[in-house]
């Protein structure tokens, strides 16, 4: 099982030209093919006989987006339900999911669901979420529709795609599209950081580092400004 503390050790070269790390997690049923979605967008590699994962394994992806180096660390997070409370911790720090049914199994679709709630429970904020409908090349055996995927998706707040790690279909525009999601939040929220500092000169933003914060996290510190403003206005 991986250990997110052994992924510190990095070149300074690394650290320098490196301008963004994301946290994905990849979450739904077993057997729905989400390590070889994986191995397929990291490796371009397909393992028909692979064994479930075991605990939790993660791969780093480079990306390029508007001239910026995105480093994306996905992590495969077992789907079978005995590790659901080792891999719990695994969700903490993640900005963006892949959340994958099989559809040629009903019942991987049905549990969509249940992993959103987990998703919500034990993320520190809200994350870019895509619903994949893997296994598209198993036309015949086809149990959910793209329309039922689709609608649920729009139902639930998601964005929503169908894959085949086996063909490679759209394997690269699912991961593609939730980091991009991601960086263009965070790109607005950098926006209205400069935005800030020109408003107020003595604004102390000048660090590179930006943190994303869940809502009622931002709501709260607005109620603490205002509180300030008020009791020290003259």
């Amino acid at each position: 099982m991986a250990n997110p503390d052994e992924e510190q050790p990095q070149s300074q070269q690394t650290q320098q030209t490196e301008d963004y790390l994301f946290k994905i997690v990849l979450i739904g049923d077993s057997a729905v093919g989400k390590s070889n979605l994986l191995a397929r967008f990291a490796r371009d590699e397909f393992h028909p006989n692979s064994k479930s994962t075991i605990g939790v394994e993660f791969q780093t992806q480079k990306m390029n987006i508007n001239g910026k180096e995105v480093k994306a660390q996905i992590w495969d997070t077992a789907g079978q339900e005995r590790f659901r409370a080792v891999t719990s911790a695994y969700y903490r720090g993640a900005v963006g999911a892949l959340l994958v049914y099989d559809i040629s199994r009903r019942l991987t679709f049905d549990s969509v669901g249940r992993w959103l709630n987990e998703l919500h429970t034990h993320s520190d904020m809200n994350v870019v979420t895509i619903l994949v409908g893997n296994k598209s090349d198993l036309k015949e055996a086809r149990e959910v529709t793209t329309a039922e995927g689709r609608a649920l998706a729009e139902a639930q707040g998601l964005f929503f795609i169908e894959t085949s790690a086996l063909d490679s279909s759209n394997v690269n525009a699912a991961f593609q599209k939730v980091v991009k999601e991601i960086y263009n939040i965070l790109s607005r929220k950098v926006m209205q950081s400069q935005e800030l500092k020109v408003k107020d000169p003595d604004w102390m933003g000048n660090g590179k580092t930006v943190v994303l914060k869940a809502e009622d996290e931002n709501k709260k510190e607005t109620e603490e400004q205002a509180k300030k403003g008020s009791c020290c206005s003259s």
